[in-house]
């Protein structure tokens, strides 16, 4: 593995050091320690590429970022078995005047398929603006015939703009709420809308209409899911995500609305389907229980994964901490699925599959 990441860095790269994988604070500078010469004028941005695959791709890429004061320092690398692909997440730096980190990951195709590529930095807007910067990875993009070229600034740039759908369960869309008010999600919740009708004085609606959120209650039924109406409220939202939101969207909603929509669901299924799978679970003794975050697409529950997460389960759990382990589960792990999406980390491999890092 390292004589490959060795022989693809220098091909790519004269400036590539390959070390053991390690913390970056663990790397030592002489007299100072690392939050001594960052330089709090630095900001964090991202970059994701996907191109027709040809030498000297990561060599420009790295060569546009180290024009600004970046380089790639270290890489993770993962090779899926008989495939001529190789995925790499490595942590760019430079040493002028300060310290300017960077992170590099991304999709390198070794064969002539395509490429995939996403690079994390941080520089200096007084040294990069916003718009030389969208100039100069455009430039490369036409060198490339990039099919995709996307720069995000997270501190210059709108937040992503979504609208959460939930049924009668809060504990997801409690915790997205919170999420979103402690500033730990990078998003801007336009809306919540929902089948089930919450009473006025409920924790929700409380908590909606002290931050300005409108909360909209569609009355749906087996005839009519009123996707029209809900497809009108999110157009112009950059993504949806389903909070434990209990009905089936449309193959025709889907391809209205164009654009990604997150899922979570807990992991009993598909042993445990139906009605209160919970108790099902609990009843069959199961020792473990997960939660997956998911793609929407049109086949139920089977869109590319994003996340998952376990936890064990035992026979000194009650039914009531049996669920709540597994609402716990499903907050987290829908949470972590938004961040990701949000950081650009989540990218597609081939029909089904998702490479996250």
């Amino acid at each position: 593995m390292s004589t490959l990441l060795q022989r693809a860095c220098a091909r790519n790269s004269p400036q590539v050091h390959v070390l053991a994988k390690r913390s970056f604070k663990s790397l030592k500078f002489p007299g100072k320690g690392l939050d001594d010469i960052t330089s709090p004028s630095l900001i964090h941005g991202i970059h994701v590429f996907h191109c027709p695959d040809e030498v000297g791709i990561v060599a420009k890429l790295s060569e546009c970022i180290a024009s600004k004061g970046g380089n790639i320092l270290t890489a993770d690398v993962f090779v899926p078995e008989k495939e001529k692909v190789f995925y790499s997440r490595s942590e760019p730096f430079s040493l002028v005047l300060s310290l300017a980190l960077s992170v590099f990951y991304g999709v390198v195709c070794t064969c002539n398929i395509s490429e995939q590529q996403v690079i994390e930095f941080i520089f200096d807007p007084a040294k990069w603006r916003r718009p030389q910067m969208d100039e100069d990875f455009l430039k490369l993009s036409k060198t490339f015939n990039a099919m995709k070229s996307v720069v995000r600034v997270p501190t210059l740039d709108p937040q992503y703009k979504i609208a959460v759908l939930a049924s009668k369960q809060d504990h997801c869309l409690v915790d997205l709420l919170h999420g979103w008010q402690d500033r730990r999600l990078p998003v801007n919740i336009t809306a919540v809308i929902s089948n089930h009708d919450r009473g006025a004085n409920t924790h929700v609606i409380r908590f909606l209409e002290r931050h300005g959120i409108p909360y909209h209650y569609f009355d749906t039924n087996n005839e009519d899911k009123r996707e029209a109406d809900i497809l009108n409220l999110v157009k112009d939202t950059d993504f949806l995500v389903l909070a434990r939101y209990m009905q089936i969207l449309s193959g025709d909603f889907l391809r209205s609305y164009g654009k990604d929509i997150i899922n979570i669901h807990h992991g009993l299924l598909p042993s445990f389907k139906g009605g209160n799978p919970s108790k099902q679970a609990f009843d069959a003794g199961v020792k473990l229980i997960g939660a997956t975050s998911h793609f929407v697409t049109k086949e139920l529950d089977e869109g590319p994964i994003i996340e998952q997460m376990v936890e064990r389960v035992s026979h000194r759990d009650n039914l009531r901490s049996f669920v709540q382990k597994s609402e716990n589960l499903e907050k987290q792990c829908l949470a972590k699925a938004i961040k990701s999406y949000c950081e650009l980390r989540v990218l597609p491999y081939e029909k089904n599959r998702t490479v996250v890092f």
